[in-house]
């Protein structure tokens, strides 16, 4: 029953953190028709690039876990891919940037590779990796909270993915599920969080695209809150360019 379990709750993931990997496509359309990466970053995709190689790596030494290697895989093609666009249409300082964060992520890597096959013995590798991987998705998942505190403070939904958000829930817990069946705790506890934070963005997203709270909103006192900056020479308001942010398939 347990495998059973298993295979099912691994498929689903696979196909909804399929469908989590490809939601950043309506972001780089944007990039493309304005030939700018102006006001996105890319360190989400490199994050998201270097988490999927860790897991990689961990479903390798641990054996026994092809779900896990075939949507990370997958993952890893996909981030690849974002981050080359980014650096083709990014601006100079931009470019720099992702080339810094890209040979840090190496460094990192490379780092735990060393210490798992050179410095730990086999019984002690997967316990050390997974401890690595739970870090690191939960970090990857705490990083939407910018776009929550960005909701909060401007009332607006605009750049909160609704149909990431829940993709992401529902991701978090199939994998869960996985984690569960296979008794892999360093599968099961990140997804909590990321359950936990994707439940968050749905319901701001729920309480804020109420036409009437957003494009009236008021101070505690009934005052009505000062409108918002107004766009300069036909752009768009300051700090109104947003990033979609996405999590990691685990």
């Amino acid at each position: 029953m347990a495998h059973l379990g298993a295979i099912v709750s691994g498929a689903i993931g696979n196909l909804v953190s399929f469908l989590v990997f490809f939601a950043p496509v309506t972001t780089f359309r944007q990039v493309y028709r304005r030939k700018t990466t102006a006001g996105f970053s890319s360190l989400p995709y490199v994050v998201a690039l270097f988490s999927s190689a860790l897991w990689i790596f961990y479903a390798h030494v641990k054996t026994d876990s092809h779900l896990l290697l075939s949507i990370n895989s997958i993952g890893c093609a996909v981030e690849a891919v974002y981050i080359a666009v980014f650096v083709f249409y990014a601006p100079r300082r931009d470019k720099a940037r992702t080339g810094f964060s890209i040979l840090l992520g190496c460094a990192a890597l490379g780092l735990v590779v060393g210490v798992s096959l050179k410095g730990l013995a086999p019984r002690h590798r997967v316990k050390f990796l997974g401890s690595v991987c739970l870090a690191f998705s939960l970090a990857v998942f705490v990083a939407p909270l910018s776009v929550i505190v960005k909701v909060v403070k401007t009332r607006s939904v605009e750049f909160l993915p609704i149909n990431l958000s829940f993709c992401l829930a529902l991701s978090a817990v199939a994998w869960f599920l996985y984690g569960f069946f296979t008794k892999d705790d360093f599968v099961m506890y990140p997804n909590v969080a990321g359950f936990v934070f994707s439940c968050i963005q749905v319901a701001l997203y729920f309480w804020f695209r109420n036409p009437n709270k957003n494009n009236n909103p008021q101070n505690n006192d009934g005052a009505p809150l000062p409108p918002p900056p107004q766009p300069q020479n036909g752009g768009e308001p300051p700090g109104a360019q947003g990033e979609i942010l996405e999590l990691a398939a685990v």
